[in-house]
């Protein structure tokens, strides 16, 4: 017997149970259509593409940056997978064009975090099936966050590189430029084949991760060709071992939720909430102070099992829809992906770029700051949040 005479086998049973679930085998589906983009070349050409639009300009490096990620996430869904793929190339040619190392470093750690909630974020997967709204509704959600990033992000690029004179301005011949677009072409198409397939009906998210395995497959193999069959069994293997931990944290918090409900925590948080207030959007600029506090020290996916049924009642008590709440809640807690002492995204960029930990917090500093102001937006206006996922699967 164990506290609150909970039989140990009832725990097991829960554990297991948690893992029966046709949404979760997304997971590792994406995580190996991130791995499968990097060996097949697909990251190199998304780079190239965005060079050539955002070159021309100042601090274009920078925004090809925000640019590249942002393609990345509509495939992979995985930040880890972001910096470790597409990171390389970033901070190298970014260096190579007379950006400082840890500005580089910091940039690339920061656009990560699009993946996030950039559909199909694995995240909100996982916060979605956690708190029993629609999966393809709060994906969705995720594109106004993703959109709020990206300006921003884009704006504090800009103006730290024209106050620091970062950079150089690349320019593409026009007929070398079209070349690299067209050949960019079957890259840039996994997101668009991904999303409108989603969105449009014609497939489910997990459906939808096994058709972003097999389209990097066929366009790493036979159009590019930078991917061989021999690579695959590695692949396969490290995609196993990233998503068996992921879903090894979901299954044992998921031990720990089934404990929250029985002591009736859920309910005393959301007591005390709404004693404090009941306007909704100071509800959810609590909410937020809280999830970016536990992000910074605890594991990301854990903290998404833990929180879920701790603070949605309180936000569904204050008349907050489900789906801002799960986005919003996605976005805050990725904050913690680039702080100490526990952000997973900051420990690869620092593998990635060879500089430490602290030089990179340093540089990123104004990328804390701005993505908190979006944290701020995404609270106070939900139509952020609830428009497109309205729009998209109504």
């Amino acid at each position: 017997m164990l506290i609150f005479d909970i039989p140990l086998n009832m725990l097991a049973q829960t554990m297991l149970s948690s893992m029966n679930s046709f949404l979760l085998v997304a997971v590792p589906l994406f995580v190996l259509a991130g791995s499968i983009m990097a060996g097949g070349g697909i990251s190199d050409r998304i780079f190239s593409a965005a060079q050539v639009m955002f070159g021309r300009y100042r601090g274009g490096l920078g925004h090809v940056n925000v640019a590249a990620s942002a393609v990345f996430g509509g495939i992979s869904g995985s930040s880890v997978a972001d910096v470790v793929s597409l990171g390389k190339i970033e901070i190298k040619a970014m260096t190579d064009h007379k950006y400082p190392r840890p500005y580089a470093a910091a940039l690339t750690m920061a656009t990560s975090t699009l993946s996030s909630v950039m559909p199909p974020s694995i995240l909100i997967i996982i916060a979605a099936s956690t708190a029993g709204v629609s999966v393809g509704a709060a994906l969705a959600g995720g594109i106004g966050p993703a959109a709020v990033l990206i300006v921003v992000l884009m704006i504090v690029n800009y103006i730290v590189s024209v106050r620091n004179n970062y950079g150089e301005i690349t320019r593409t011949r026009f007929k070398k430029g079209l070349g690299i677009i067209l050949a960019s072409i079957p890259a840039l198409g996994g997101p668009v084949v991904i999303l409108v397939g989603m969105f449009g009906g014609a497939f489910t998210p997990t459906e939808a991760a096994a058709i972003a395995v097999f389209y990097s497959l066929l366009v790493g193999i036979f159009v590019y060709r930078d991917m061989k069959w021999r690579e695959m069994p590695k692949m396969i293997i490290d995609a196993g071992l990233t998503s068996g931990t992921i879903l090894f944290i979901a299954m044992t918090a998921n031990v720990a939720t089934y404990i929250f409900t029985i002591d009736g925590l859920p309910a005393r948080v959301s007591s005390w909430m709404l004693s404090v207030t009941s306007n909704p959007i100071v509800v959810m600029l609590l909410i937020g102070l809280i999830l970016v506090l536990i992000g910074t020290i605890v594991d990301i996916v854990a903290a998404i099992l833990l929180t879920v049924p701790i603070l949605m009642p309180a936000a569904t008590a204050a008349g907050i829809d489900p789906i801002h709440f799960v986005v919003f809640l996605v976005a805050a807690l990725s904050i913690g992906l680039v702080t100490p002492p526990v952000g997973v995204a900051l420990f690869a960029t620092s593998y990635v770029s060879k500089l430490p930990m602290e030089v990179i917090v340093k540089a990123a500093l104004p990328y804390y700051a701005v993505m908190f102001v979006a944290i701020g937006l995404l609270a106070v206006f939900p139509d952020l949040v609830t428009w497109p996922a309205e729009l998209l699967t109504d």
